[in-house]
């Protein structure tokens, strides 16, 4: 059951690092110092894996494994407190700094300098004086009473256990001074999780020189560091819960972007395919389209709907003047006729431009609509799209035939007068 459980939280932290990626590259520090976080917690939980402990045991390095996973838990808790730091912005220096961030900063650049030294330290310790004749499933207690993987640890622990302390106070603090309730709810559950990681510290190094002084039962051993593990798996899934909260109505917004891209593809392509100078580049594959990350989706969507209205724009010059008032005629029933005559009317320009029709007097434009913002219009376009998926080419072809009597016969009758 515990491995199970490291597993969940190993691959959710992997889940949300992988989720927050683009951070990294369109980020800002603060973005940045939280995605390392993400990664080295991640690194952090599949070092404690057991197939990855069982691999690593099978290293020349015996508990390699724990070294390594020392290292990145260290530079995932300098990330907290970049992050922490990052939070409060810049200040400028006429302004008077709050001491909590004035006190964060100084702890952050005290903890830069305090874990090159100590990770020196663990490093000469952990191949010297720690007993690494037998692997371990669990270091602490499989080391139990040992005073060299007693200090190496407590020097792990004390950095650890500050770290939380001062970034559980910190969260809780800024708790009471966040305006919304999803970033409350995420800095309360982010300071639980710290304060179980403050317990956690307690009660291994409490462990630790207990033992010293007096050997336990092995199954209590044994039973403390399961219960410990678990408190650390705790403390990792709140954390990714409460890094994540804040983001939810990022996260909706940026699927109901990514989904507008993939409905829209195939407007948006044939519109370009047909009129290329309106957009920036060819047009590529649909899922090449959507899963792009450079510009930003909300960039792409925007400039989606800018290339879709310059198209139309010059679609006039091969559209016959009386097709749309053929096409109204022919939607009067629909359930939303602008957009299905809307959509109509673009599919046979569309195909009066691969047919290589065009007049020279511009067909008049499509009737405005109050549309206001980028969203608006991305929700309209939505429903031409899927309008314009629905027509036939047959449907195409008799409209535009009626469009051509209509447009003879309207000849004729200027021809008799």
């Amino acid at each position: 059951m515990l491995a199970l459980a490291a597993y969940i939280a190993a691959t959710t932290m992997t889940a949300v690092a992988v989720w927050r990626l683009p951070a990294v590259l369109y980020g800002d520090a603060h973005r940045r110092a939280l995605w390392g976080c993400y990664l080295g917690f991640a690194l952090a939980l599949w070092l404690k894996s057991p197939a990855v402990i069982d691999l690593m045991n099978r290293q020349p390095v015996t508990d390699l494994s724990v070294l390594l996973k020392h290292y990145v838990s260290t530079l995932a808790i300098l990330a907290i407190l970049t992050y922490v730091v990052a939070s409060y912005g810049k200040t400028d220096e006429t302004v008077v700094i709050p001491r909590h961030v004035a006190v964060a900063r100084w702890i952050e650049r005290v903890a830069w300098r305090a874990a090159i030294g100590m990770l020196a330290l663990m490093t000469v310790l952990f191949f010297t004086v720690v007993d690494r004749s037998r692997p371990s499933t669990d270091f602490v207690p499989d080391h139990a009473g040992q005073w060299g993987a007693i200090l190496y640890e407590t020097i792990f622990y004390v950095y650890l256990g500050t770290a939380s302390a001062v970034t559980c106070y910190q969260w809780s603090s800024a708790r009471r001074r966040a305006e919304t309730r999803l970033l409350r709810t995420g800095l309360g559950l982010m300071a639980i999780a710290m304060a179980i990681g403050v317990a956690y510290v307690a009660i291994r190094t409490t462990f630790m020189w207990v033992t010293l002084a007096a050997p336990l039962d092995a199954d209590f051993n044994h039973a403390l560091g399961v219960y410990t593990e678990y408190m650390q798996i705790a403390l990792f899934m709140i954390f990714a819960a409460g890094v994540s909260i804040p983001t939810t109505n990022a996260a909706a917004t940026r699927w109901r972007s990514w989904r507008a891209l993939w409905n829209l593809y195939p407007l948006w392509h044939d519109l370009v395919t047909a009129f290329p100078a309106v957009a920036f580049q060819k047009p590529a594959s649909r899922w090449r389209e959507v899963l792009r990350t450079d510009p930003p989706m909300d960039v792409r969507l925007d400039r989606w709907t800018q290339d879709i209205a310059d198209a139309v724009e010059q679609m006039r010059h091969h559209a016959s003047p009386v097709l749309l008032p053929v096409i109204e005629e022919a939607v009067d029933g629909a359930a939303d006729p602008q957009a299905a005559s809307e959509a109509l009317w673009i599919k046979a320009t569309l195909a009066n431009a691969k047919a290589g029709r065009r007049n020279d007097v511009p067909a008049p434009a499509l009737p405005s609509k109050p549309i206001a913002s980028t969203q608006a219009e991305v929700t309209w376009l939505l429903k031409v799209q899927e309008a314009y998926a629905a027509a036939t080419d047959l449907q195409v072809q008799e409209l535009l035939a009626t469009a051509e009597v209509e447009e003879l016969a309207l000849e004729m009758e200027e021809m008799a007068l």
